[in-house]
């Protein structure tokens, strides 16, 4: 027997994609309906069984947003650390020498987990793919908040070791990579048999630098086995890129090739240091094509690296050449709407040109590019048959005033701040900007003493010993 309908009604905007279309459009006073976690009716005058209305005449309604690559595991009490440095001698980026530094203890994972899904529901995400290590509560929690989720527990062969602040070296463990392996199979396994039905695991080689490439091709035969997507980082620096370099004389996309990972069910990693970039030293401009004839996706997240200087050229130009992108957040923010502004607009600068990418083609990156990373056509798009993932955005909000384009007013200026409502398989999991399933209050009170009890085993674990003062100085002097 079908459940309630929930119906909102005479929308002001819509963002539709019907089957068959090959872009999202716009509309305006229609009605939507939801039965079951699924759309029933989208059009006007929708005369059936209505058990809730919403009333949509002040509202824009368009589909959840799909993040295709984010890390709970540390990055919320990263927050205001290391914003500032970078290692000059790895092209001052701070990943290696600072960032790797801050790890959440046990008492904190769950703590971030709820800070990160928090934030990304506020900003209208309704699936995510979320890259970190195995805690006791990690599957429970995604359920808990009702996103739909793909967790993908990461492991490695090899640690990042810096030598000074000059020297980026590795550190290999082959027995205790091949250990964590065996676990993060194990959990793949659990999230993709959850009764909740909206998760899913993901293998996840953690970077190509850091894995054997016996483990990577054991991995990728093994996610194609259980029908699971594979995520690994994959030319994000340029110390990776030149490690590759050094070891096989190949980039990532060209060692991907020749060990067979590339694929319509991979995605990389940011992607960003290939063989077009100005950056590199390769002048043979091959590896986007490489990356289209396989149809392999790539996740872009363009805020951590713009902070370190970084950006991918250009993600217009990706798209050009046939590469399907989707978005992720990567770090802190956990802001699926800054990130997206920050998209375009790095993608412009890069391209020095207004014209490289424009806000509709962002929208599409953003959910149907990435729902297509997962090998989804019911999410990211509103039409009969989708998933009921929605997001209600207020247009009475300041800053989504005044309305000519709404997802231009959302992206450009009010972001996170218009997102009234949040419901994913038909169930409201954010409503007039709270969530609702999880204790979010509760978890960000943990953080300021999470961060000190890391910033302590940072310099503790600092190979240079240097106190906090001297990792993470303070942006203004601090008067006695």
């Amino acid at each position: 027997m079908p459940g309630p309908v929930t119906v909102i009604r005479n929308c002001a905007w819509a963002v539709t994609r019907a089957d068959g279309e090959t872009e999202h459009r716009y509309r305006q006073g229609v009605d939507v309906a939801f039965c079951d976690g699924t759309i029933t009716h989208v059009g006007s005058a929708y005369a059936g069984q209505a058990d809730a209305v919403i009333d949509g005449r002040r509202s824009m309604v368009m589909p959840g947003l799909v993040n295709i690559h984010c890390h709970s595991g540390d990055e919320p009490i990263a927050k205001g650390l290391f914003e500032d440095v970078g290692t000059a001698a790895l092209w001052g980026n701070a990943l290696y020498e600072f960032s790797a530094l801050i790890d959440a203890d046990a008492d904190a994972k769950d703590a971030c987990q709820i800070v990160m899904l928090a934030d990304l529901l506020r900003s209208g995400v309704s699936s995510c793919l979320d890259i970190a290590g195995f805690h006791p509560h990690w599957l429970s929690l995604a359920a808990q908040s009702g996103i739909r989720a793909w967790l993908a527990p990461g492991f490695r062969e090899a640690a990042w070791r810096m030598e000074g602040s000059h020297r980026l070296d590795f550190e290999w463990d082959m027995a205790r990579g091949r250990a964590r392996y065996e676990e993060a199979l194990n959990l793949v396994d659990q999230a993709k048999a959850h009764p909740s039905g909206r998760l899913d695991g993901v293998v996840a080689p953690s970077q190509i630098e850091t894995c054997s490439e016996a483990l990577l091709q054991e991995a990728v035969a093994a996610a194609r086995d259980r029908g699971a997507r594979i995520t690994i980082h994959g030319a994000q620096t340029m110390a990776e890129h030149e490690e590759l370099l050094r070891r096989t004389g190949e980039t990532a996309p060209q060692m991907m090739e020749r060990l067979g990972l590339l694929g319509p069910d991979l995605i990389i990693g940011h992607c960003i240091f290939l063989d077009h970039h100005g950056w590199t030293r390769q002048r043979t401009r091959d590896d986007l094509a490489r990356l289209a004839r396989s149809g392999t996706n790539v996740a872009h997240c363009p805020v951590t690296f713009a902070r370190s200087g970084m950006t991918l050229q250009t993600l217009g130009g990706y798209r050009r050449a046939g590469v399907n992108v989707g978005l992720g957040t990567d770090s802190y923010p956990f802001n699926m709407l800054e990130e997206m502004r920050e998209a375009l607009i790095c993608s412009r600068v890069a391209a020095g040109s207004v014209f490289d990418l424009d806000t509709g083609t962002l929208f599409d990156i953003a959910t149907t590019g990435g729902a297509r990373a997962l090998g989804r056509e019911d999410i990211g798009r509103i039409a009969v048959g989708a998933k009921a993932d929605l997001v209600l955005v207020d247009l009475d909000q300041p800053t989504m005033q005044p309305v000519h384009d709404p997802l231009r007013n959302l992206i450009h200026c009010a972001a996170e701040r218009a997102v009234r409502d949040v419901f994913i398989d038909g169930q409201p999991v954010v409503r007039d900007h709270r969530v609702l399933t999880m204790d979010v209050e509760g978890a960000v009170r943990q953080l300021q003493d999470a961060q000190k009890r890391a910033c302590r085993a940072a310099e503790r674990g600092d190979p240079q010993r240097r106190p906090l003062a001297k990792l993470a100085p303070l942006s203004l002097p601090l008067s006695p």
